[in-house]
């Protein structure tokens, strides 16, 4: 945060052209536009089933509605429409979801029952110290993997920048930050708690053993219902706290790509006589139109991928890894230079794409599989009291893909360190590159591109003796 908000950027991007080229700067708006575009219908879709499960409507009649909506009001309101409806979509999602918390705390008995009841059923695994990146999930992946998935979302998107920068202080965008992440853990907590109840509620009475549900993805739509349904009104309070939750990140995602693309890409073309006020205006708002438009027919495509929470992580991975090696290697490294910036990003996206492509083949055609936790029947009542998943889990059970035979070891390799591999993929390569092609000298780099621990790799001079940075750029392009 302090290099973007020194250089006071429009875009985060901007930084990228300034420390290497236009080209790099371009490469990473390329890869912020693809994951919004593909991660978008994710945010569309989890809504849309809950409100299918709620009401029994077809979630392809709700995704245009809710794409309209969220296209009208960040279409005339800008920044500043999102900014207060993302306040207020917060405050009714947290609402809601405290209300069905508390309430499902009351419904099996109290907090002591629900933790005895996740150890009984092998969902407490704070302590699964298994070290193999081929574990799904365990105190490591989650652990090094969310490290890197939150520093990729937070350090440099550009819809959290833009917010940051908009802000008079940096001390205010650091106060802010911090508010930010006081709120992001509470709302993990919340919705971990909300996990561990549903299991406790359901631990001998699977809903998707018995076809309650068709998708896992609808079990907390059902929990609400199971819960909730009593009081009039509640169930819709969340399904409006859902919707909220979907909504500001949607509006983000098209007030965020419309400038990208415009600025990035577009601006590019259009002759500098007609940038004019309202041609610029009437561009982004069609853009807005448009990639809404793609997002409510990706819907499609992303309902037939499985776990709407790996799949998310997954094209983060593919894009935000190799992001967050650009920006890395840009500040912390001063002797990268722009091939290296540029082949290290290029190898990044097309070694990890390679490798989740491969991996959701093998998963696609049963050679590797996720064993379930312990699931039961034996509480419903009628004839099912079989369970599905058997209780005696073999020790794949902790998240380890296991088939006859082992697919290549890479595919395996957990979900979460997707982020992790793309970024260290971008500084290995973009360093190796920059020094057998002639590494940047840190004299020649102006000391607000780079962080400021590492400063101590720059000569010994005043801050004054250096040029603008604009101006420093310029003439190292015109030689």
């Amino acid at each position: 945060m302090p290099v973007f908000y020194t250089l006071q950027l429009t875009s985060t991007y901007e930084y990228l052209e300034l420390r290497f080229s236009s080209s790099v700067r371009t490469f990473a708006s390329f890869m912020f536009t693809i994951y919004q575009v593909l991660h978008t219908p994710i945010v569309l879709y989890v809504p849309a089933l809950a409100f299918s499960q709620v009401t029994g409507i077809n979630v392809h009649m709700i995704t245009p509605a809710v794409s309209a909506i969220c296209i009208f009001y960040t279409t005339l309101g800008g920044l500043k429409a999102v900014v207060w409806s993302d306040t207020l979509q917060q405050i009714v999602m947290m609402a809601s979801s405290i209300i069905v918390m508390i309430l499902g705390i009351i419904a099996v008995g109290g907090l002591d029952v629900m933790w005895q009841r996740n150890l009984d059923g092998q969902r407490i695994e704070f302590f699964n110290l298994d070290p193999n990146p081929l574990t799904r999930n365990s105190f490591w992946t989650v652990t090094v993997g969310m490290t890197f998935i939150w520093l990729s979302h937070v350090g440099v998107n550009q819809g959290m920048m833009q917010r940051f920068l908009a802000l008079p202080r940096l001390s205010a965008a650091r106060w802010a930050l911090l508010v930010f992440c006081i709120g992001i853990c509470w709302c993990k907590s919340v919705s971990c708690l909300t996990g561990l109840l549903i299991h406790a509620r359901y631990h001998d009475c699977d809903p998707l053993t018995t076809k309650a549900i068709k998708r896992v993805d609808q079990l907390l739509p059902y929990y609400v219902m199971d819960v909730a349904g009593f009081i009039p009104g509640l169930p819709g309070l969340f399904v409006a706290g859902v919707f909220c939750a979907a909504l500001s990140s949607m509006s983000t995602s098209l007030n965020t790509l419309s400038g990208t693309i415009y600025e990035d890409f577009l601006s590019r073309w259009l002759p500098t006589d007609k940038q004019t006020e309202v041609v610029v205006n009437f561009i982004m708002k069609l853009t807005v139109c448009v990639v809404g438009v793609v997002c409510v027919f990706l819907v499609f495509w992303i309902e037939k991928l499985g776990s709407v929470i790996q799949v998310g992580v997954t094209v983060s991975g593919v894009t935000y890894g190799a992001m967050l090696g650009l920006f890395s290697l840009g500040m912390f490294f001063p002797w990268a230079n722009t091939k290296g910036a540029l082949v290290g990003g290029i190898t990044s996206l097309l070694f990890v794409s390679w490798i989740v492509i491969g991996a959701q083949t093998e998963i696609a055609r049963g050679a590797i599989k996720f064993p379930w936790k312990p699931m039961s029947t034996e509480g419903c009542t009628g004839n099912l009291t079989q369970p599905v998943h058997p209780l005696a889990m073999p020790d794949d059970s902790l998240g380890r893909a296991s088939s006859p035979e082992q697919p290549f070891v890479l595919y395996r390799l957990s979900y979460l360190y997707f982020n992790v591999l793309g970024c260290f993929t971008v500084i290995v390569v973009g360093l190796v590159v920059s020094f057998l092609t002639g590494a940047t000298s840190p004299g020649e780099l102006h000391p607000d591109l780079l962080s400021p621990i590492v400063h101590w790799t720059l000569p010994k001079k005043h801050k004054d003796q250096y040029q603008p940075v604009k101006q420093a750029v310029d003439l190292k392009t015109a030689r």
